[in-house]
């Protein structure tokens, strides 16, 4: 076909041309060789020079299209036609064959090769002229509304806007009402066509194209909220290029339709609009808006100072402030992807946040409240998110309380009285927010407006909570909003809420309702009654006598779980408030409180113990109230849970002391006992014999807590009825405790039961006859104390005597039991021919057989040696250094046990009487006889003399060393309980004086380290009480290396962490057990 006439091929070609590319592609090889022949022959026919040059370019970009079209492209839109030779005929059909290329071209996948493509069409429109190319323009239109792809459009779209260049402006003019028109047609694909012609006529007309800026704009921002994503993309991608063309030489009419767009009802616009926005701030900035921004905190962004003084200088400050203060609103807007949007531009283009925040304020405030005042719902909601009072997150909603209190506190007052409307909803919705972080906030916001408002604020937002508590949905955090606008302007509100929430018909018809909400309003109250104004304090008293008056039954245990829960306060004010209200409530209640007395007696008497004393003595005048409300035939019952809370008193008590007598504060305060005294006595009169056991001991138990001087008063109301009720016929454990509790009686009372000295001597004689031994040895001690206030004691030590020759042993060691504690107490007020009898008759009673017997007679002989006439007293030293051995065990262990209840009484005249060095004699037989009763007395012996003599000649080392080797022996003996007398008797020397034990330390040391080993428990841990001293490791690290010698390191650094004092009791143990 080459070779046919010229005319004939040119109207052939068209059609040949594409069908030969084709082949081109084709899978065989031979196929392919084929069509490249073919083309080259039809190439050699071309007469025109720029064409006939072009055709090995051209044919390479057909060859091997993937890596020659763009270059072939540009060589041909490089190329000028001037060549005249052919006819006007052959133009136009060389035109066509290289017009139908470039349509091809033009639809190609790759986006450069259509630019390319474009671009050359352009060329070739205005190098020939519109009339070669007849069909283009509206083969391009087609296109553009074309289904097919978007390559397609896009490529039409960019070669139409070449064209329209080319064209110039009357026919640019003549077309465009078309193109907005098809810019809203029906169809989607006609919509995204035309659109994306705006995307690239700003690049093809340049400068000339702002002059359409107003009719093109609207059809953009419409694009921008199509229910298409292809139109809507098109859109947007338009409105990203003429804000990059335009942004600086016609900012004027870009800036209101982005503005506009950012508060538009659909959120496809605001989106838009938002990255349209942040195009154009970016261009006035100089910034790319590319910048990596990690989440969390905005208050640092990646802009600079520079860039935000560029953007003031091209906007002003009035309209960046108006963009800022929209763009940070929408920032907290519905749609998550415009919140995205706009949180990326603000960070983009603010440096600080807080600073920005700060010069913006007045316009954002403005705008936020015009926002709220929108027609438009979304918008509203918009607003009230940028407030922060509909933010999902709790720390947001309280920042905008904090925030308007910032706003309104630097405000004029004129300035924010204009806009009282809108901030009082505002507080008010804050006030009743569900979280308490927020509610506490807008208290300080209702504060700040309150200085400026006065009492329209009160009026305006008061009412309105008050009328929130009659709502079950809002009551608790309406009663919690009022509870903190208390406690930021308690002086100037509570005057005027007080009365409308406790006047009495409020509160008799709100009782019920009441209940649930004590949780808000008592806590407040509590806090109230505790501030400095005195009629804020009456207020709140009256207030909170009122709320707890018309609680119903119901309302009892809200009540009183409230009321237990603010006694354990950390605020004494709470405490003692709390304490206040509970007396008043079991007072003044009509109410049956009998369930509820038990907690609140068990309570209060725990509060008896407050480190606040003015907490201790509201606490036991509600004490008193309570128990009063109870009637009488139920005290009884309480006695346990009254036992269990003085213990529990008591127990707090002694943690705060250091040492000496335990007492309650409570019960020092005038008339302590008369709260807790009718329960016990109540039970002592009517109770089963088991309650008036524990209603005896629990009175002791209170007694020992009670100070002196408050007992005094009430000694003689509680002494009678005991001493009546020990008289009857009582189980043995009703005695017992009867008798423990008048011995705390008399040691505590003393001469204030002077009036019943007869009849309590008389009590205790009759109890030493009693069948049960726990009673005898009750009365035998309580005897033993009464005596000491008796002035006569000869008859009762008389009557004693007499006792010990009765043929019942247990009367007999009461009878001796209680003339031991007589003489203790009483032993210089016995006259001489009574202390002669007594002498005599026990002297004889050291030997007896009965083990209780022996050793009580020598203790008495102990004590009376203090007392007895020097011929007595030596006759008894002479006897006892010369016992002899042929004796039997148990006179012996009499004479030993006398010595040591000597060396207690009276050291000084044994250690100077000539027959010491015999008695010392006597005591080392007794170390190493075969009775360990005797080992036993003769160890306590020789650490009694140890002590007296490091106390009185701590000089006499040999004397010291003699004692101190017999001690060390008996660490030795057989007998565990040898052993731990001896580990006792040398911390008793250690305690009293360190000397004679660090001397003699290599004696004591390895002894005393097999003790730690040994396999007695009671002698172990004597064994470390005893090292702890012995070594002083308590007294440094260099004695816990010292120490080390002995024992393990283990140990000593183990036994070095003991309380120093801890044994303290154990060294003031009775001796009478063992003489």
């Amino acid at each position: 076909m080459a070779y046919c006439a010229p005319q004939q091929l040119s109207q052939c070609l068209p059609k040949i041309v594409p069908k030969l590319t084709e082949v081109l592609t084709d899978t065989h090889p031979k196929v392919q060789s084929a069509g490249q022949t073919a083309l080259q022959q039809v190439g050699s026919v071309i007469k025109n020079p720029e064409i006939a040059s072009l055709v090995p370019t051209l044919l390479l970009g057909l060859t091997d299209p993937n890596d020659y079209t763009k270059y072939s492209l540009d060589i041909l839109l490089g190329t000028t036609f001037r060549a005249k030779g052919e006819g006007a005929e052959t133009k136009k059909k060389a035109a066509q064959i290289v017009g139908n290329m470039l349509k091809k071209v033009l639809v190609d996948p790759i986006p450069e090769v259509r630019s390319v493509a474009a671009r050359a069409l352009g060329s070739l429109i205005r190098g020939m002229g519109e009339d070669n190319f007849p069909d283009l323009v509206a083969w391009l239109l087609d296109t553009l509304k074309s289904d097919n792809s978007n390559v397609e459009r896009s490529g039409a779209a960019q070669g139409l806007s070449e064209v329209l260049a080319a064209l110039g402006t009357e026919y640019f003019e003549h077309v465009l009402p078309d193109v907005i028109r098809n810019c809203s047609h029906q169809k989607a694909s006609v919509r995204d066509g035309h659109l994306t012609l705006f995307k690239y006529l700003p690049r093809s007309l340049g400068v000339q194209f702002q002059n359409y800026l107003q009719q093109v704009l609207p059809a953009i921002i419409d694009g921008l909220a199509d229910e298409n994503e292809s139109v809507r993309e098109a859109a947007l991608g338009a409105g990203h290029v003429l804000v990059e063309h335009y942004a600086i030489t016609s900012l004027p009419l870009l800036l209101p339709a982005v503005e506009d767009g950012i508060f538009n009802d659909s959120w496809r616009i605001r989106q838009s609009s938002v990255e349209l926005l942040g195009d154009l701030l970016f261009k006035v900035a100089g910034t790319s808006g590319k910048a990596l921004l990690e989440g969390g905190s905005d208050d640092e962004g990646a802009s600079t100072e520079a860039q935000g003084r560029a953007i003031i200088e091209v906007l002003g400050r009035d309209k960046r402030d108006e963009i800022l203060a929209a763009l940070y609103m929408v920032r907290t807007d519905v749609s998550l992807s415009v919140r995205q949007a706009a949180l990326h531009v603000w960070k983009t283009i603010v440096a600080n946040t807080p600073k920005t925040l700060k010069e913006i304020m007045p316009v954002l405030m403005n705008t936020l409240i015009t926002s709220l005042a929108s027609s438009s719902s979304e918008r509203r909601q918009v607003a009230g998110r940028a407030l922060g009072l509909k933010d999902s997150d709790t720390s947001r909603r309280q920042g905008v309380c904090i925030g308007l209190s910032e706003v309104m506190a630097s405000a004029a007052k004129s300035h924010l009285l204009s806009f009282m409307d809108e901030l009082i909803p505002t507080i008010r919705t804050a006030l009743s927010d569900s979280m308490p972080e927020v509610r506490e906030s807008a208290g300080i916001a209702f504060s700040t407006l309150y200085k400026n408002a006065g009492m329209q604020a009160i009026d305006e937002i008061v009412p309105s909570l008050l009328h929130a508590l009659e709502d079950d949905q809002t009551s608790d955090t309406a009663l919690d909003g009022l509870k903190q606008i208390l406690s930021v302007r308690i002086t100037a509100v509570l005057p005027h809420i007080l009365p409308k929430l406790v006047q009495l018909p409020l509160t008799y018809v709100a009782g019920p309702g009441l209940n649930s909400h004590l949780g808000t309003v008592l806590p407040a109250l509590l806090t109230s009654m505790g501030v400095d104004a005195k009629d804020v304090q009456t207020l709140a008293r009256e207030a909170a006598e009122t709320v707890v008056l018309v609680i119903d039954e119901e309302g009892v245990e809200y009540l009183t779980s409230e009321l237990l829960r603010a006694v354990s306060d950390s605020q004494a004010s709470i405490r003692r408030s709390s304490a206040y209200l509970i007396g008043y409530f079991f007072k003044n209640s009509k109410l049956y409180l009998v369930d509820e007395a038990p907690n609140m007696i068990s309570t209060l008497i725990v509060l008896l113990s407050d480190s606040d004393s003015d907490t201790v003595a509201v606490s036991w005048e509600a004490l008193s109230r309570v128990v009063s409300s109870v009637p009488k035939e139920i005290l009884p019952s309480y006695i346990k849970l009254v036992r269990d809370a003085v213990s529990t008193s008591r127990d707090k008590e002694r943690r705060k002391k250091k040492g000496g007598p335990i007492l309650i504060p409570g019960l020092c305060l005038p008339k302590a006992l008369q709260p807790l005294l009718p329960i016990f006595l109540q039970g002592l009169i009517s109770g089963s014999a088991e309650l008036r056991e524990q209603a005896a001991l629990g009175l002791g138990e209170l007694i020992e807590v009670t100070s002196e001087k408050a007992l005094k008063e009430f000694a003689i109301p509680i002494t009678g009825p005991l001493i009546r009720i020990i008289g009857d016929r009582f189980p043995w454990q009703v005695k017992s405790a009867i008798l423990s509790t008048l011995t705390i009686i008399i040691r505590k009372g003393g001469m204030a039961l002077k009036p019943f000295l007869p009849q309590l001597q008389t009590t205790f004689v009759k109890c030493l006859q009693d069948n049960t031994r726990v009673v005898r040895s009750s009365a035998a001690l309580a005897l033993g104390k009464l005596s000491a206030l008796s002035t006569r004691v000869d008859p009762l030590v008389g009557d004693l005597l007499s006792s010990l020759q009765a043929l019942d042993s247990g009367v007999r060691e009461a009878s001796l039991s209680a003339l031991e504690g007589v003489l203790k107490h009483a032993g210089k007020s016995v006259s001489t021919a009574v202390r002669t009898r007594v002498y005599l008759q026990l002297k004889d009673l050291i030997h007896h057989d009965d083990d209780q017997v022996r050793i009580s007679a020598a203790s008495i002989l102990g004590i009376m040696s203090q007392y007895v006439e020097d011929t007595q007293l030596t006759e008894l030293l002479q006897e006892l250094s010369n016992f002899p051995s042929s004796l039997s065990w148990s006179a012996r262990h009499g004479s030993v046990l006398t010595i040591s209840s000597m060396l207690r009484h009276i050291p000084s005249t044994i250690c100077t009487s000539p027959v010491f060095p015999s008695i010392l004699d006597q005591l080392k037989g007794a170390l190493t006889d075969e009775k360990f009763p005797l080992r036993e007395t003769s160890t306590k012996a020789f650490g009694r003399l140890l002590v007296y003599k490091v106390r009185s000649d701590p000089s006499n080392t040999s004397v010291q060393l003699d004692i101190i080797s017999s001690l060390v022996s008996a660490l030795h003996d057989d007998s565990s309980e040898v052993r731990r007398k001896a580990l006792s008797a040398l911390k008793a020397v250690s305690k009293e004086s360190s000397s004679p034990i660090v001397a003699h330390i290599n004696i004591i040391g390895p002894a005393l380290a097999e003790c730690l080993k040994d396999g007695s428990t009671p002698v172990r841990l004597a064994a470390e009480r005893c090292a702890l001293h012995a070594f002083q490791l308590t007294k440094g690290t260099e004695n816990v290396q010292a120490a080390q010698k002995f024992i393990t390191g283990l140990d000593a650094r183990r036994i070095s962490k003991f309380p120093e004092h801890s044994d303290d009791s154990e060294d003031g143990e009775d001796d009478s057990a063992s003489g």
